[in-house]
């Protein structure tokens, strides 16, 4: 029910035909391909190239990670964004809710990020794509609580959002949180840093992500868990965090 993947921006040093290769060396089913590296908005040729490697390598493209962020300067732009993922075989794409914290934003840009995310949602459902907000600090995605009311606020079927662990905040707050938002979760970032943005092996936090892929497991539906960080930036150390993560996944079920 979960499968094991990679967010390409992982490996942001490495051409779209070597990240395949080695996620499929590391036993990893699917791709989250970034737009600000490897395949950015509008890029035929990237999407191409990234479509045919993930076909000699096994792979499935499960998202296109894009940095729309649902701003009034970006509306009516969301069609290429859409486009790009149609040509990488993505079934969703990952957007980010505006450009401030849930608790700074003003009312009147709330409700043009609102808008922003509804025109998106349309955009996508036009070519057959899901939408699904990037759970982040800065963004109105900050918290849980935030994020439950900001889709309810969109009211659109075929918006969702991704997941992972806050930063700094305790296991049992972090898992409260995903309880919360659970039914709308479409894919997890998975990844190990405490305290703040001080980057471990995946088992570092192996106790929160057993009882994560517990959670993801009990909601009964096909999910993806996508490594998106490694120590050190070291490609060489992604064979090792892809088996912590199957691992875990397995501790989970």
């Amino acid at each position: 029910m979960i499968r094991p993947g990679l967010c390409s921006v992982t490996l942001r040093r490495l051409d779209a035909d070597e990240v395949a290769r080695r996620a499929e060396k590391a036993g990893l089913q699917v791709i989250e391909w970034g737009a600000d590296v490897h395949v950015r908005p509008g890029d035929d040729w990237a999407a191409e190239r990234a479509f045919e490697a993930m076909a000699r390598h096994g792979l499935t493209c499960d998202s296109y990670g894009s940095y729309f962020r649902a701003t009034p300067v970006e509306a009516g732009k969301f069609g290429e964004i859409a486009a790009t993922a149609v040509r990488l075989g993505a079934s969703r794409i990952r957007v980010w809710a505006g450009k401030a914290g849930s608790a700074d934003v003003d009312p009147d840009e709330r409700e043009q990020v609102v808008a922003g995310l509804r025109e998106a949602a349309d955009v996508a459902n036009e070519h057959g794509l899901e939408v699904a907000l990037e759970f982040h600090g800065g963004t109105l995605t900050d918290t849980a609580e935030s994020t439950v009311q900001l889709l309810e606020e969109v009211g659109r079927d075929n918006l969702g959002t991704y997941w992972q662990p806050p930063q700094d905040l305790p296991d049992e707050q972090a898992l409260a949180g995903l309880e919360l938002v659970l039914d709308q979760v479409r894919a997890v970032h998975v990844f190990s840093w405490w305290p703040s943005n001080e980057r471990h092996p995946l088992t570092f936090r192996a106790e929160l992500w057993t009882r994560v892929f517990a959670l993801l497991t009990k909601a009964g539906r096909p999910l993806d868990a996508l490594l998106e960080f490694v120590p050190d930036n070291d490609p060489d150390l992604l064979p090792g965090e892809a088996d912590s993560l199957r691992k875990l996944i397995e501790a989970g079920a």
